[in-house]
């Protein structure tokens, strides 16, 4: 048992020189030598006298008994020396996702109740819990040729991104929008949504909710929509990309700030554009990657530069052949999926190769880096989503990186 003094007393005793943190955190932190359980015994209490024992067996009924718990015996687990997350790194792999989401779309209907035929990344340190982290829901959604999904709505924040398929269209708020490879499309909390499939050939892609976050929250709500979508049009621009997806300009019919972004769709052309010109800046000699070799993206809402939701960040990241990126530790976890080429993900040290459509997750304070083969002809792209708005807004973001900090 911890007693009241030695819990105290550990701010005195933390060593400052095992992990430095970014400037927006300027505190040091251990896990290696300090623990609570070191202090602890260092701090050793005088055993009680035989009536204090008996005094103490009562007390402690007596908070049982009121459904109360004394700090100083759960202090390890609430108030780690740092993150000890339940979820653990893991990576899915797309050759064994899509024949699985194909055997459901010819066993499984899409329909009202279930709703989608969407299959969730189940964390192996969550318990059975169908989520990828503590915050984050990641799918795999299939659509099957010529069916609908039909509208609904929820106060989760929603997105898809495409790794490959053509033919879909998500209808948000009635306006309907094409979903083509590459392309990463937003479905904000409490906007009607339906999909609907104009081919004779299935689709799948990567759903990405704050599910996990919302049910702790206990912020949850859900209505049904119409039995189909609201407008079953196949347009190649949705209307919202007409109004607000030209770069630098803003229309003056919508000044207010949004919580979301307007934007339906954030269309691959651009996103590939915007890595490709990194690249070549960096070429000629101009800071523009975050890396040698590392050029990367976050999408963000026209109308703050921010987010694209208030508890959702999204980037994409690309690596030349046989770069790779440095070594972080972030408060926060991340969720990727490869889009394009082959490399490596380092997780606590273990690699993980990886090709096409794999997806992995890295936990609140885990260390990962990324490879790029030396041999790939294409790179390593890959896009990310993370919970990091939520920490950056609390203040509780931390990062650590190999090397740099001291």
């Amino acid at each position: 048992m911890l007693g009241v003094t030695a819990a105290a007393s550990l701010v005195s005793v933390v060593r400052p020189d095992v992990f430095a943190l970014t400037e927006e955190a300027p505190v040091s932190i251990s896990a290696e030598t300090t623990t609570h359980a070191s202090v602890a015994a260092a701090h050793v209490a005088p055993e009680p006298t035989p009536e204090e024992a008996v005094q103490l067996e009562q007390l402690y009924r007596d908070f049982e008994s009121e459904n109360l718990i004394p700090l100083w015996t759960e202090i390890g687990d609430l108030m780690p020396m740092v993150p000890s997350p339940k979820a653990v790194p893991h990576v899915w792999r797309w050759d064994d996702l899509y024949p699985l989401a194909a055997r459901a779309g010819d066993l499984v209907p899409v329909g009202r109740g279930g709703e989608r035929r969407a299959i969730a990344l189940a964390n192996p340190g969550l318990g059975g819990t169908p989520y990828a982290t503590p915050t984050l829901w990641a799918a795999i959604q299939y659509l099957g040729a010529r069916e609908t999904a039909p509208e609904h709505r929820h106060s989760q924040n929603a997105f898809r991104f495409v790794v490959e398929g053509e033919g879909v269209w998500t209808v948000v708020n009635g306006d309907p929008v094409r979903m083509s490879r590459g392309d990463f499309l937003l479905t904000p909390g409490w906007n009607f949504h339906g999909h609907h499939n104009d081919t004779d050939e299935p689709m799948a892609w990567i759903d990405g909710l704050d599910i996990p976050f919302v049910h702790y929250a206990d912020a949850g709500f859900f209505e049904f929509g119409t039995e189909r979508v609201t407008d079953e049009a196949t347009p190649d621009i949705s209307r919202s990309e007409r109004l607000w997806a030209h770069p630098g300009l803003r229309p003056l019919s919508g000044l207010d700030d949004t919580t979301n972004s307007p934007i339906a769709a954030y269309r691959w052309e651009h996103t590939d554009a915007a890595l490709r010109e990194q690249l070549l800046l960096e070429d000629e000699g101009h800071p523009a990657t975050v890396s040698q070799g590392h050029a990367a993206v976050r999408y963000s809402n026209p109308t703050t530069g921010g987010d694209v939701m208030p508890t959702i960040r999204a980037e994409f990241h690309r690596l030349r052949a046989g770069a790779a990126t440095e070594r972080l530790r972030e408060v926060g976890s991340s969720v990727w999926q490869v889009f394009e080429g082959t490399g490596t993900v380092l997780l606590n040290g273990e690699p993980r190769n990886l090709a096409k459509g794999d997806l992995f997750v890295v936990p609140s304070w885990q260390e990962w880096s990324l490879q790029a083969d030396a041999g790939s002809q294409t790179g390593f792209d890959l896009f990310r989503f993370s919970d990091a708005p939520i920490f950056e807004r609390l203040n509780f973001n931390r990062t650590y990186t190999e090397g740099r900090n001291k």
